[in-house]
């Protein structure tokens, strides 16, 4: 123990202490600083991947007006909008961004364990979107197989970017994994290494246990999409056949022979629906923190939450081929996929019905990220209702490929992760910048998006019934679709620009606090966990100062009878009739 504390005071000279701008705030290995360098590149990608949807709405609904949005580009356009923001925004986000930035701070640690290897994961990734940026500029531009890369299409000619444009997307993608793995170790072994004294599993934010499963599924998931994408090359650069059978092109007899197209979208989805829950798990444990925090009150059934969050991810991986029913499967394939569709809404439902019982009887508060929280709230529940007749087979096969798919994969995996993001940066903006942010300007942005995002989704789902297709370049006069859904188009795709427009109230709100904000207290929220108790605002490098925190307690103590504050820090050792050990009050 002596040793321990000799070093912990020496921690200055074992520390990687940044000395230039340089190594400071470039090639830092500081895991607050990579955490914003993973935020700002993944953000500016998502801007841009909603520039790219404006424009596919616009064409949508304004067809013969736009002549620089030809068909091959909008193929493009939707491409490079579904890729970005699933991968290179929403994942890096969650796991790169918020995965960096709380873990250490949250189990009481001073950086990740491999402070190196984590700044190289932020520059890998960067080079990923490098990559992919610059198929932008190759000849033929970005591949335009869909977001799903489905050969033989994504690789035969007659597809836009079938030869330039889908190696910059495989690369990137491969690249991407690398960058991923790196940073998912370093996530999954500080949590499991570097918690501080007192901090036991059981006493960890749920925020940390989130992304912790995520990081978990991803590193067991993305292999799938790793070497589907490395064979895809192969099948595209020497002719290999693993996803392209015997195929006739443009007439001609192509050299492949045996290969299957269902191999790669059982590889994808082998990958694509765990990833629904790598960035949907992050979102479920930060929504708990923004709900318990903000309402005053512990969180309803910590434990079972835990354990939901395992169930969703080890189940996570039983559901794929529900994406692939109208591929000719067996129908008792497609009674199993249904089956375990169904059962994996069950550990979801309890996360809604907690959240909801969290909030019953609480001093809510409605703040910026509060209203976000509750936003998450709606918009995930309606997603995911929708999801359960997409799981039936039988009203999946009319409804696939139509709108419906469209609205309630945006509500699930779009809006809802989305809505938990701006929660996020409102409720640890004081933390990251050491400033308050204007709260007039956060509540617009709230309800001009929430309200906005609903008057874009909500419509879809009537379109799908309807039967209008999705991913067409324009839909023209047929017999079974109505005028009237060209008028709705019309009306999502005001409604989508608005949204649109609408962001960059967040931007400025953010660029102005950054300079004008009012100086945030080391607390303002009055919440429970550890990042909050740093000794400076926003945390030095190496977070804690000469001594690392003890933890006597869960991250739920909020409105405890007979304190003097509503909430009880986890650094807080217990007294007297506060004896008990809080990790355990969920079960009373």
């Amino acid at each position: 123990m002596a040793y321990v504390a000799i070093a912990d005071r020496d921690h200055e000279h074992h520390l990687h202490d940044p000395q230039t701008f340089i190594t400071k705030y470039i090639w830092s290995q500081d895991h607050k600083v990579i955490a914003i360098q993973y935020g700002i590149t993944a953000i500016s990608v998502g801007v841009l991947a909603m520039i790219l949807s404006a424009m596919m709405r616009l064409q949508l609904a304004f067809p013969d007006v736009f002549s620089f949005i030809t068909p091959n580009n909008y193929y493009q356009f939707v491409t490079m909008h579904g890729m970005i923001m699933v991968i290179y925004l929403l994942t890096a986000l969650f796991l790169g961004g918020f995965g960096n930035f709380l873990i250490p701070l949250m189990c009481g640690a001073r950086d990740m364990v491999f402070p190196y290897v984590n700044m190289l994961s932020f520059w890998v990734y960067l080079l990923s979107v490098i990559i992919l940026m610059a198929s932008f500029f190759v000849p033929g531009g970005p591949t335009g197989a869909g977001w799903t890369l489905y050969p033989p299409q994504s690789i035969l000619p007659g597809t836009p970017g079938t030869d330039w444009g889908i190696l910059f997307m495989l690369i990137s993608l491969a690249v991407f994994i690398v960058a991923f793995t790196m940073g998912g170790l370093n996530y999954v072994t500080t949590v499991l290494q570097a918690r501080c004294r007192g901090m036991t599993l059981m006493r960890m934010p749920l925020s940390v246990w989130g992304i912790f499963v995520a990081t978990i599924l991803g590193l067991l998931a993305f292999p799938a999409l790793l070497v589907s994408a490395v064979m895809m090359i192969l099948d595209k650069t020497i002719g290999t056949s693993f996803f392209i059978p015997a195929v006739l092109s443009m007439g001609e007899s192509l050299d492949h022979l045996g290969g299957s197209p269902i191999l790669f979208q059982h590889l994808f989805w082998f990958f694509g629906h765990p990833e629904v829950y790598i960035v949907a798990l992050p979102a479920f444990g930060i929504i708990s923190d923004l709900i318990s925090t903000h309402a005053r009150k512990n969180i309803f059934g910590y434990r079972m939450m835990v354990w939901a969050i395992v169930a969703i991810g080890a189940l996570s991986f039983v559901v794929w081929a529900h994406h692939m029913y109208v591929s000719g499967m067996n129908p008792y394939f497609g009674f199993f996929f249904a089956t375990t569709t169904l059962i994996i809404a069950i550990p979801t439902a309890i996360k809604v019905y907690n959240w909801v019982l969290t909030l019953w009887q609480g001093n809510i508060r409605f703040t910026v990220p509060m209203m976000f929280a509750i936003g998450f709230i709606f918009t995930f529940t309606h997603g995911g209702l929708t999801g359960l007749f997409l799981g039936n087979v039988t009203v999946d096969l009319p409804l696939s490929d139509t709108y419906f798919v469209v609205g309630h994969f945006h509500m699930v995996m779009g809006v809802s992760p989305v809505l938990a993001v701006f929660g996020a940066i409102y409720h640890w903006f004081p933390k990251i910048s050491g400033r308050m942010f204007n709260e007039t300007l956060g509540k617009w942005h709230f309800w001009l998006t929430f309200l906005g995002t609903y008057s874009i989704y909500l419509p879809m789902h009537y379109l799908g019934i309807l039967g209008v297709p999705r991913r067409y370049y324009a839909n023209g006069i047929t017999d079974f679709i109505p005028e009237s859904a060209q008028t709705m188009n019309v009306g999502i795709t005001i409604a989508a620009l608005l949204v649109a427009v609408v962001q960059i109230i967040f931007f400025v709100n953010i660029i102005w606090s950054l300079r004008n904000g009012k100086k945030a207290d080391s607390n303002p929220w009055g919440a429970t966990t550890l990042e909050w108790q740093t000794p400076d605002t926003p945390p030095k490098h190496g977070n804690w100062g000469p001594e690392l925190p003890v933890v006597y307690r869960w991250a739920y103590d909020y409105s405890v009878p007979g304190q003097s504050l509503d909430f009880i820090p986890q650094t807080e050792p217990h007294h007297g009739h506060d004896s008990v050990d809080d990790e355990d009050k969920d079960k009373k």
